[in-house]
């Protein structure tokens, strides 16, 4: 199983990535051996993952996000986390 993941950092930036263990690889990202970007801004928690099922599935939705501006992440999230 695979998950791409929006993580935000202490100054706000976001950071997108796939992994297939999400509470192990941002327990990495928080200890500063994750990512060079979360080594050098501090991650603060996760506010966006999705199951995606294969490995490839997960990095053409991280490719897709990554291409996002700022404001359209956090719009993304903000769709997704909605009740209903």
């Amino acid at each position: 199983m695979w998950f791409v993941y929006i993580i935000e950092c202490k100054n706000k930036s976001l950071y997108t990535g796939c992994t297939n263990d999400l509470n192990r690889r941002f327990q990495e990202h928080k200890l500063g051996t994750g990512a060079r970007y979360t080594s050098l801004h501090k991650p603060i928690k996760i506010l966006f993952s999705q199951e995606c099922g294969t490995r490839s599935n997960a990095l053409k939705k991280e490719y897709q996000i990554k291409g996002w501006p700022h404001d359209k992440k956090i719009k993304f999230i903000q769709s997704q986390n909605k009740p209903g």
